[in-house]
């Protein structure tokens, strides 16, 4: 059985598997012999030309991602094979980035940065996380991971989701949510109905003062809408993610006020890359025994 994996790593987890013959494919030229590839896990950062990709893969028979995020690859799957998401593995990085991000906004850490390289003393009060709302919109894995590490910093969680449950608004409700926020997590998966949902009337809801936290897609946030909240000063921002992605030098987003960017890093750690390679043997094992997968993805995510 052949499958294109994303490092040696990966191969070296699935080595001692029998019948399997791994190629490494990081990116770049794909390698010849697509069509006999049965199993492909893509790299963290998708590969060129997808579609094309996969529109040779005749023989292609399971997708398991290295992200949460399917959007590259769902509208292009060959008839007859399953795609698996990597939900779980980077709950614990991007939770802790949001954290942390949150944080750092809240208590203007960049802006002591900057006068600590200027060799200035500039004490001053700032806002502080404990006694806030935080609305985590897109509770799933990640959500949940969030509002645990959230536990001890004496807030109130408010959580929506695609649909309402126990403790859960629906996203019908999110306009009535935001105005009371003083953080805005964004969790959500990029999808039709995500694209661009944080727009100019959703960013005019948020309080003045309020965090705007995207730690799920670029693309979910407006950013002309952003910027124009940003400059004005009504809102501040930490964002893991931009549209565009990677951010060109240059964009009026990398000299707006209050808001705080990394390069799309939340789920870039090593507890990530240890839980991917378990998630990856246990998933091939599975596949191996004719068991049923874990994380198939069934609907838009």
């Amino acid at each position: 059985m052949k499958i294109w994996v994303p490092s040696d790593a990966v191969a070296g987890v699935l080595s001692d598997l029998p019948g399997v013959e791994c190629e490494v494919y990081a990116g770049g030229q794909a390698p010849d012999g697509a069509g006999e590839v049965e199993v492909w896990i893509p790299p963290l950062v998708t590969v060129p030309d997808v579609a094309g990709t996969l529109a040779g893969m005749t023989s292609l028979r399971l997708l398991q991602t290295v992200t949460a995020g399917v959007e590259p690859y769902r509208p292009h799957m060959p008839e007859g094979a399953v795609l698996c998401n990597a939900r779980g593995v980077h709950d614990a990085g991007t939770a802790e980035w949001a954290v942390g991000a949150m944080i750092a906004v809240l208590r203007e850490f960049p802006g002591f940065v900057d006068a600590q390289r200027r060799g200035v003393w500039t004490y001053h009060h700032t806002g502080v996380l404990a006694d806030s709302t935080v609305l985590i919109v897109g509770y799933g894995s990640i959500g949940a991971a969030l509002e645990r590490r959230l536990g001890g910093f004496e807030v109130e969680v408010v959580r929506v989701a695609r649909g309402a449950r126990d403790g859960v608004h629906a996203m019908e409700d999110l306009p009535g949510l935001l105005p009371a926020a003083d953080v805005v997590v964004l969790l959500v998966p990029a999808t039709p109905a995500t694209a661009g949902m944080a727009d100019a009337a959703f960013l005019a809801r948020m309080k003045d003062g309020a965090v705007l936290v995207n730690a799920a897609r670029g693309g979910v946030v407006d950013t002309d809408a952003l910027l124009a909240e940003l400059k004005t000063g009504r809102l501040r921002a930490a964002l893991d993610v931009t549209a565009p992605e990677p951010l060109p030098e240059g964009h009026p987003l990398w000299s707006a006020p209050g808001v705080l960017i990394t390069p799309h890093v939340a789920g870039s750690t090593p507890a990530s890359d240890r839980r991917v390679l378990r998630l990856i043997r246990s998933q091939l094992l599975r596949y191996l025994a004719g068991e049923p997968l874990n994380n198939i993805i069934t609907d838009a995510y």
